[in-house]
């Protein structure tokens, strides 16, 4: 039977790249393949095809799973039944609806929780007290189901209060500490960044933070204290560059901090977990997190780690900024594409934002996707089965590299300014961040960068996802209130003790403040989706949706590709298409009107139809095409506007959203 066995690739002939190159070029009708490449906001090349000699060095330059410099994972196996640790966040800011979803996700294949709080409840859950920890996280073993702490609210500063509350409630429910894998997430440098203020003096917060990680880890010994967060950068519109810059410096920057207040270089970074935001693309993300272990095994050596130190603790967390309110269901595909991207890119806990987080807080649909999006990976894609799936690919390693020596760069002149906090008070970190946040801005709205389902291919008719509502004004009344016991210092010891018998605001401390210009974060749909609230504040007041007429010439193949284009360009903004010929314009109510149709019809027919729109009293006439050598001439006959790709399409909808009278709506 062996002798029948056929061995199918010796059945094709050898391939080579002129005949590739050649095949492109033809589906490109000439054009070379380098035409399919992409830049970064970087300014790095995303190349169509990579070759061997795109790859560093010679042999292996990333080294092996589980070797220096680690950028292909701290293991060379992985558990095979737990690849990564899958981590969601909860946030109903009801302490005992927020322990329904624990217990919910947990049975479901959650394997560990991030608790936001807020005591405010506006973005995360009510805690106030170390009673409300334990409402929360009733029934729930947290030496087997890791408790992590996100304390961006408004009330929880930076996260060394919300510590102590936690502590002292494992302390009073006589769980053993030293069996706790807690994530206390303590991180005034990202707290400063987003909020701009240090809540004090910002110097003083990262020594406070250091004294805590000192004292704390002798008692809980299997934890993480510090979290080195960079996706303040990201979600202010950043590049992957300044966000692995940043994270560098805040590294560096807690590693002195920690070594100063009396740790080994390896207890130091022992005591770190790094955390980026992943994205949608795949390719760009994967290099990025590579690129974050190449840096980072670079700085560990440079303080004098252990190579077994070397090793960073990786979270990833899908992107905030590529949601969208509108068409939600899309922001499936995008959390699976970050989930994809940060598995195959060796992250050890990943979490994937629901996808209606954009909206509001999530039904048990959105939850349920969330952590199924990651239970897939692992258990049916076999994504974890492999120590490192981008290894070998010379994509991934020569995108890592480029991009660690850019974002390295970066990190310097940010020690150059002092180091991260000197200059994020000196504007230095958001002046950069805030440019190319403007330029991807620009992108979005002339839709170079597209939002499927906002900006490209919206649906006005679209089915609208379930998000919960909370009674936040009843949770707030039946909150802990304040009661004035204040700690006697900052000192571990003494917010510990005080968190026995306090609230989180007795915890806080006011002193001479360092204040920052924050890093906003953003979403890249937000555009768009003003125009789109506006339009149907417009319809709920009117009755009807604003529209506009697309005025054909010529047959339906002629205008049928212009007609597909405008109709999706003015439903971007809310406004609803109505096809017909010339002069059905004046019965179909419209006030603006577009004219679509060939090339070779415009240079005949297009200034007279301008005419006969103007004439019917249309207020604003749109021609879908560029307009060439005609510009002049058609603007002559009543063309007030070209749409075209390429277009600002954000501000040509403001300028036919105040035709239509919707600013006034």
């Amino acid at each position: 039977m062996a002798k029948d066995i056929l061995s199918l690739s010796s059945d094709f002939p050898d391939a080579d790249e002129a005949q590739w190159r050649a095949l492109v070029e033809k589906a490109l009708k000439g054009g070379a393949p380098e035409r399919l490449n992409s830049k970064t906001y970087d300014g790095l090349t995303v190349k169509a095809l990579y070759r061997d000699t795109d790859a560093a060095g010679a042999g292996d330059p990333d080294g092996f799973p589980g070797e220096a410099p680690f950028i292909r994972g701290a293991t060379a196996t992985k558990d095979a039944y737990l690849p990564w640790d899958i981590r969601q966040t909860i946030h109903h800011p009801d302490p005992n609806v927020a322990n329904k979803d624990i217990l919910a996700d947990l049975e479901a294949g959650v394997s560990s929780l991030e608790l936001r709080i807020d005591a405010d409840g506006d973005k995360g859950v009510v805690i106030r007290t170390a009673k409300d920890f334990a409402i929360a996280l009733d029934g729930v073993m947290t030496d087997l189901a890791p408790v992590g702490l996100d304390t961006t609210g408004s009330s929880a500063m930076w996260g060394l209060e919300a510590a102590a509350l936690f502590a002292a409630f494992l302390d009073t429910s006589d769980a053993d500490l030293s069996a706790q894998p807690v994530a206390f997430n303590v991180d005034p440098i990202g707290a400063f960044a987003r909020i701009g203020d240090a809540h004090g003096s910002i110097d003083t917060r990262i020594d406070e933070a250091a004294a805590f990680a000192r004292d704390a880890r002798t008692v809980f010994s299997m934890s993480k204290l510090i979290r080195v967060d960079a996706r303040p950068v990201h979600e202010a519109g950043g590049s992957e560059a300044q966000e692995l810059a940043f994270l560098a410096a805040s590294a560096t920057t807690y590693m002195r901090a920690l070594i100063a207040a009396g740790l080994s270089p390896d207890d130091a970074t022992g005591s770190l977990l790094f955390a980026l935001a992943v994205g949608a693309d795949t390719p760009v993300e994967i290099a990025k997190l590579r690129a974050a272990r190449r840096i980072w095994a670079r700085i560990a050596e440079s303080f004098g780690c252990s190579p077994e130190a070397r090793p960073m603790a990786l979270q990833a967390v899908s992107s905030r900024r590529m949601l969208a309110k509108r068409d939600p269901w899309v922001n499936m595909l995008r959390g699976t594409a970050a989930c994809f991207a940060a598995g195959a890119g060796g992250a050890d806990i990943i979490t994937i934002r629901p996808f209606t987080d954009a909206m509001g807080l999530p039904s048990k649909l959105a939850r349920r996707i969330a952590r199924n999006t990651q239970i897939i990976a692992q258990e049916e894609s076999n994504l974890g089965k492999v120590a490192d799936p981008a290894g070998g690919a010379w994509a991934m390693s020569s995108l890592a590299d480029e991009l660690a020596e850019v974002a390295w760069e970066t990190f310097q002149a940010i020690e150059a300014a002092g180091g991260v906090a000197a200059a994020l008070i000196n504007g230095v970190v958001q002046s950069d961040v805030f440019q190319v946040r403007a330029n991807r801005q620009r992108d979005v709205a002339r839709r170079k960068l597209p939002v499927t389902g906002v900006s490209d291919f919206p649906q006005l008719d679209e089915i609208q996802a379930e998000i919960v509502d909370a009674d936040l004004n009843a949770i707030l009344a039946a909150a802990a209130q304040l009661t004035g016991t204040k700690p006697a210092d900052r000192s571990w010891t003494s917010l510990s003790a005080a968190a026995k018998t306090a609230t989180l605001a007795d915890l806080i401390d006011d002193g001479v403040q360092d204040m920052c210009d924050p890093l906003w974060p953003t979403r890249l749909a937000e555009p768009f989706e003003r125009l789109r609230d506006a339009a149907e504040a417009y319809a709920d007041k009117r009755g009807a949706p604003p529209k506009v007429f697309l005025a054909t010439l010529g047959p339906l193949a002629e205008h049928t590709a212009r007609t597909s284009f405008a109709t999706n360009f003015f439903a971007a903004g809310g406004v609803s298409a109505t096809v017909g010929a010339l002069e059905d314009f004046a019965a179909s109510g419209a006030v603006i009107a577009c004219i679509c149709g060939s090339d070779k019809r415009y240079v005949d027919e297009a200034p007279a139809a301008a005419k006969t729109l103007k004439s019917a009293n249309a207020g604003r006439v749109y021609l879908a095409g560029k307009p060439g050598d005609n510009e002049a001439n058609w603007k002559d006959a009543g063309v007030d506007e070209f749409i075209h790709v390429g277009v600002d399409v954000v501000s040509s909808l403001e300028l036919a959203h105040a035709e239509l009278g919707l600013t006034l709506a």
